[in-house]
C-alpha cells in the first residue's frame, strides 16, 4: 500500500499522480512503467514513470481518466492510499549517443518523454521535442520539456499554437525546422505512434514506440499484451514496453484491442463513473 502525495488534473482529463514509493523511486529508468490498482476491487492499470525523486522517496504518472478505474484513480486526493502499486516494471528506454534525436509526444505521452529527453541529453544528443495536441490548452510540461531539449516544437490540430495539423505533416516540418534524426521515439496513444512510424519509414529513420495494450499481470504470464513484431510474438510488459515501430503489425494490434471494447465500457457505466465525464 502506497500514500499519495498529490493528485490533481493538469489539463482537462488529464491528471498527474504522485505517491511516496521509494524503493520504486531507487530502481526507477527511463521508459519504466508501474502497476497500480485504485481500490481494493479495482483493475491493474499500467502507467508510465514520468519522473522520480530518489531523495524524496516519490514516483510521479500522468493518466488519462477514460474508464471506471481511471475514474476511480481521478477521485483521490494527497493523503489517501492505493492498495497496490508495483514497479519499475518493463525495460528501460535505450539511452546512448545516437546524435540527433527526435522526441514525439501527445496526450499522457507528453510526461513519459520527460525522463527520456533528460537521459539522451545527459548523453550527449542533441534532443529535439514535438509535443502534440487538439489545441493549447490541453498541452502540458512544455517548460519541463523546454528545460532539457534543444527545441520544442508545438503542434496543435486547430492551429492555436505552433504549427497547425498531425503528425502527418511531420516530414514536412522537419524540412522547415531544419532537422535530420538519427532517431524518432514516441509515445502517446497507439493511433498516433503508428503515423508516426508510418510517416518515418520511407524516410529510414529508426523509430522506437512504446506499445502500451491492455496488461493485467505486468510479468508475461497472462499473455494479453501479446503482438507481433518483426514476425515474432512478443509481450509488451517484458519483451517491451518500447520496440521498433517500423517492425510492429499495427493492422493486428488493432484489431485485438478492439476486441475488448465492450468489456471496457461496461464496467463504467456500472460503475457510475460515466455520470462524472
Amino acid at each position: 500500500m502506497v500514500t499519495i502525495v498529490e493528485r490533481r488534473m493538469i489539463v482537462p482529463n488529464v491528471h498527474l499522480l504522485t505517491v511516496a514509493a521509494p524503493e520504486v523511486a531507487e530502481s526507477a529508468r527511463p521508459g519504466n512503467f508501474i502497476i497500480l490498482r485504485p481500490d481494493e476491487q479495482g483493475e491493474r492499470i499500467p502507467l508510465t514513470i514520468a519522473d522520480w525523486d530518489t531523495a524524496a522517496g516519490t514516483v510521479s504518472s500522468i493518466f488519462v481518466q477514460v474508464g471506471a478505474s481511471t475514474a476511480k484513480l481521478a477521485r483521490l486526493k494527497a493523503g489517501d492510499t492505493i492498495p497496490s502499486y508495483a514497479g519499475p516494471l518493463g525495460n528501460e528506454t535505450e539511452i546512448a549517443n545516437f546524435g540527433t534525436v527526435l522526441l514525439i509526444g501527445g496526450c499522457y505521452g507528453l510526461g513519459s518523454l520527460y525522463p527520456i529527453a533528460r537521459a539522451l541529453t545527459a548523453a550527449g544528443n542533441k534532443v529535439y521535442a514535438m509535443i502534440e495536441a487538439r489545441s493549447s490548452y490541453l498541452l502540458y510540461w512544455q517548460e519541463r520539456l523546454a528545460a532539457v531539449v534543444e527545441r520544442l516544437i508545438v503542434v496543435t490540430r486547430d492551429g492555436s499554437r505552433g504549427y497547425k495539423g498531425h503528425v502527418t505533416r511531420l516530414s514536412e516540418i522537419l524540412a522547415l525546422e531544419k532537422i535530420s534524426p538519427d532517431r524518432v521515439i514516441a509515445h502517446g496513444c497507439t493511433f498516433q505512434m503508428m503515423t508516426v512510424a508510418k510517416e518515418t519509414k520511407p524516410l529510414g529513420i529508426k523509430t522506437i514506440v512504446s506499445m502500451n495494450p491492455i496488461m493485467i499481470d505486468g510479468t508475461g504470464m497472462c499473455g494479453v499484451c501479446r503482438l507481433t513484431v518483426a514476425g515474432q510474438t512478443k509481450f509488451a510488459c517484458v519483451d517491451g514496453p518500447e520496440f521498433d515501430g517500423h517492425e510492429v503489425d499495427w493492422e493486428e494490434f488493432f484489431a485485438r484491442r478492439e476486441g475488448y471494447s465492450a468489456e471496457e465500457n461496461e464496467p463504467l457505466h456500472r460503475s457510475g463513473c460515466a455520470s462524472h465525464f
